[in-house]
């Protein structure tokens, strides 16, 4: 019988640890900054400052995406469940993945070079060797960002706007997009925090706070109105129902939404955020591993979610080689492990 992931320490001052062994002995540890907040903004729990500001890069695509139900512009392009899950994607470039973004832009009159993201190669490393072998390059389909963007082009398309420049912190749609995360999130963002994400968006930086508050907002409609309301829980029930489109094979955020049965919504950003939000539970979560260890925030990710039980023994077993990591060498002999250091740190 499977026993639940290593215990959180007490909620405090002190941020908790994602430690590496090699064989027994500690050689590396990630101090994680986290909250855990209700959809009234009551602290639930806390582990460091949740009022530090931190850029939460990809892990708010969902409420990024809003404007593209509420521009009306899902349904005028008759999106699918799939193609709303891939708006709030950062996906591994895998065929189905390039295959229904590519297939959603031609239903619009747009293509890949109407995408602003840019192209690097998949995350996916068989579907990479895959484009390697043809002697192709990668397109900004591939780009783990491109379902954002054909959301965000949508939008200026249904709204006769110029796509030119979408990406733009003045460009109309990005002014939707920054006035959805203020209003969600409880917050009015100052300019000074403006920065640029890797797609070529703009990402701002933000309280953990009212990160993990507009998630919990966002979930289960308190104090938003009611169509954005209705627009989000599109949103989350599309997340919810096809993990595979906003990740992908073996990827934390598919394996742990599958593994939680539709019960908590989860997405990765880069430099070790993470956020997830329960219905269920009326709770939001957001944290930052503060060295910016994508390894370390999965295994935060798995103790907060064991923290509030959302996930059952199957669950657990199905997440756990991602939580608590083993450490293989090349040669596949296991050297040592990832996971979470005991309370007393």
């Amino acid at each position: 019988m499977g026993q639940p992931f290593a215990a959180l320490p007490t909620p405090g001052a002190r941020p908790f640890i994602v430690e590496v062994k090699r064989g027994t002995q500690v050689e590396s540890r990630h101090p994680v900054v986290a909250t855990i907040v209700d959809a009234a903004g009551k602290t639930v729990a806390a582990w460091g400052d949740p009022q530090g500001m931190y850029f939460p890069r990809s892990s708010n695509k969902a409420i990024q995406a809003l404007p593209l139900i509420e521009s009306g512009a899902a349904d005028a392009f008759s999106l699918s469940q799939k193609e709303l899950a891939m708006s709030g994607a950062s996906h591994g470039g895998e065929e189905e993945h390039t295959r229904t973004v590519g297939a959603w832009l031609a239903r619009i009159g747009r293509s890949a070079d109407d995408l602003e993201c840019g192209a690097h190669w998949p995350y996916h490393e068989e579907t990479a060797r895959n484009i390697a072998r043809r002697q192709e390059a990668p397109t900004s389909l591939n780009n783990n960002c491109s379902g954002k963007h054909a959301g965000m082009v949508s939008v200026a398309t249904h709204l006769g706007e110029d796509i030119r420049g979408y990406v733009k912190p003045d460009h109309p749609v990005q002014r939707r997009v920054t006035a959805a995360i203020e209003d969600v999130c409880g917050i009015k963002i100052d300019p000074a925090t403006f920065a640029v994400d890797g797609c070529s968006m703009p990402t701002m930086a933000i309280p953990l706070h009212n990160l993990a508050w507009g998630f919990a907002r966002f979930v289960t409609g308190v104090g938003l109105a009611a169509e954005r309301a209705k627009a989000a829980q599109r949103i989350a029930a599309a997340v919810a129902a096809e993990p595979f489109y906003v990740a992908g094979t073996g990827r934390f955020c598919t394996v742990v939404m599958q593994a939680g049965k539709g019960r908590f919504i989860a997405k990765t950003g880069a430099e070790g955020v993470y956020t997830a939000a329960s219905a269920e539970l009326g709770l939001g979560i957001a944290l930052k591993v503060l060295d910016g260890t994508a390894r370390a925030a999965q295994t935060a990710l798995g103790g907060l979610l064991e923290h509030l039980k959302l996930l059952d023994e199957t669950g657990r077993e199905q997440v756990r080689p991602l939580v608590e990591q083993p450490l293989n060498n090349w040669r596949g002999i296991n050297v040592g492990s990832i996971g979470l250091a005991p309370p007393a740190f």
